[in-house]
């Protein structure tokens, strides 16, 4: 989607949505398809000065009743309110922090996936962003649906409403920039289950991201250099 940048966010590139939904601190693609995000777009801000997590679930009511996500769907569901933007990246206010824990910005997680290698992978990217030489570190994740496997659901029993699908994976676009204006990209895609493998093993090209989740990532980066940063697999910090 080519827009101006009206956000720090989107200097880099934002993606198409049935709806975009611009936060106070980072920007989502909503699918109405999916009822849920197709992507989140964030600057990582971990600055944390002893604020409490405020674990405000709530419905968005910027999107269409039709399409929204409520607390009822994930009720009893054995799924998880699974954060796209962490909330432990966005505490320096109540405010902030409160923003991430709207539906939009959530998705049926099983909890062994949400509560250990997801968040792993969260944990792993604040520290990338506190290196000294980090400027800014900018991420991008959203559900990958595999078509050619069964698809779940979780939502309402009746037949008529309809219901919120289980990703068969989640895919996270990790790019920074450095104090001397560098730009490096890592790519990683983990299915939605509970695992006790190394980050690294789930690391892929950014290239095969965007064929997996049918999207172009970070756009605004054009040239040689930037397509064999997206044909490779960088190590991991």
């Amino acid at each position: 989607m080519d827009m101006p940048s009206l956000r720090r966010e989107t200097r880099y590139g934002m993606l198409a949505a049935d709806q975009v939904i611009f936060n106070r601190h980072y920007v989502l693609g909503y699918s109405y398809y999916f009822r849920q995000a197709k992507w989140a777009l964030e600057i990582v801000d971990p600055d944390n000065p002893g604020l409490e997590r405020v674990n405000n679930f709530r419905s968005d009511y910027r999107i269409p009743e039709m399409f929204r996500a409520d607390l009822v769907d994930y009720k009893g569901s054995g799924y998880e309110r699974g954060h796209l933007v962490a909330s432990a990246n966005q505490r320096e206010t109540a405010l902030q922090n409160s923003e991430t824990f709207l539906l939009s910005n959530a998705s049926p997680q099983k909890g062994e996936f949400n509560r250990q290698i997801w968040r792993k992978l969260e944990t792993a990217i604040r520290d990338l962003c506190a290196k000294p030489k980090v400027l800014e570190t900018y991420v991008i994740c959203g559900p990958i649906f595999y078509f050619d496997r069964l698809i779940e659901s979780i939502g309402a029993d009746d037949s008529n409403e309809v219901t919120i699908p289980i990703p068969h994976a989640y895919f996270k676009s990790v790019l920074t920039e450095s104090n001397r204006g560098t730009l490096n990209m890592w790519s990683f895609v983990l299915p939605n289950e509970e695992s006790s493998l190394s980050l690294d093993e789930f690391q892929v090209s950014t290239n095969l991201v965007e064929k997996l989740a049918g999207v172009k990532l970070w756009e605004r980066l054009v040239g040689r250099k930037i397509d064999r940063e997206k044909s490779r697999v960088r190590k991991m910090w």
